[in-house]
């Protein structure tokens, strides 16, 4: 596979993958400190210019503030890398590309490449219009162990072990394995009202397909996705009340809402370019 540019962070300064924070700082951190990302949410995702980002930034100040993380950063954003595990057919691909109303994707987030920072096992469910999302923490070191199925030795760290064991049992289930690596920038909004937004902007998409059980940010052979060259992907994220002034956003703008999935639509391009197979036979972006 062609080696891709490593992902810059916007700003003068090229930062890369590393967030502007030591190692100790990143111990000290509290699980809950990045992904923000609502448990149980609405979401609604859009496919847009970066001119219309730019604009939409502005109109959304008066309401949402960057997340605590983001404010950390030289270019106002994070980079996250998630590992998807599949079945050899790649059923949970399918299922998405097919539009099935309740399905789930089993993925291993990280933020950093130290080795002192967890990576977090997730569950992410959808029923029907609703996204319920489980996580636990895991250190690197342990990751493998997770994925045999074994359970984890004493640790000195806390973690949701039930979500652990669910991830396991999915596993098991549909015999799931490292399929695809893959990677962006993220530029985060929110508020702190009980009824929670968050809006949060995706650029400089990424792709590595990896049977490995590694996360990492910094590694060869990634693949530029067509799919956000020049274009931002815009994700709306709240929990109950659809508030007044996201409708007027959403009509003065005219964000047309997309069914956009950055796992399959990267599963499908590299599909297309002989990285992987069977080959997906939707051609929808679900």
């Amino acid at each position: 596979m062609p080696e891709g540019k490593p992902l810059q962070q916007k700003s003068k300064q090229k930062t890369g993958f590393h967030p502007r924070k030591s190692s100790e700082d990143i111990k000290k951190t509290p699980e809950k400190y990045v992904d923000h990302t609502l448990a149980y949410r609405y979401e609604m995702k859009y496919l847009i210019s970066e001119s219309k980002a730019q604009a939409l930034v502005q109109f959304i100040k008066p309401y949402l503030q960057l997340d605590r993380y983001c404010k950390l950063q030289p270019g106002w954003a994070y980079p996250i890398v998630s590992l998807y595990l599949d079945s050899d057919n790649l059923q949970l691909a399918q299922e998405s590309l097919t539009g099935q109303k309740n399905r789930f994707k089993l993925r291993i987030r990280g933020y950093t490449d130290d080795l002192d920072y967890p990576r977090f096992f997730e569950i992410k469910r959808r029923i029907n219009n609703i996204i319920i999302k489980n996580r636990a923490r895991v250190m690197p070191h342990d990751v493998a162990t997770v994925l045999s199925g074994m359970s984890l030795p004493p640790q000195n760290y806390s973690t949701d072990e039930e979500t652990l064991k669910q991830f396991q049992l999915y596993i098991k289930n549909i015999n799931a394995q490292p399929t695809i690596l893959v990677r962006y920038m993220r530029q985060a909004f929110e508020d702190s009202s009980e009824n929670r937004i968050r809006l949060t902007f995706d650029r400089e998409l990424s792709y590595k397909v990896t049977k490995a059980p590694e996360i990492k940010l910094n590694s060869p052979s990634w693949q530029h996705h067509s799919y956000t060259l020049g274009r931002v992907i815009l994700e709306i994220k709240f929990t109950a009340r659809y508030p007044a002034w996201l409708s007027r956003m959403v009509e003065f703008f005219n964000l047309g809402q997309e069914s956009i999935s950055k796992y399959v639509t990267s599963i499908k391009q590299s599909c297309q370019l002989g990285f992987c197979a069977p080959q997906l036979q939707s051609t929808n972006h679900g």
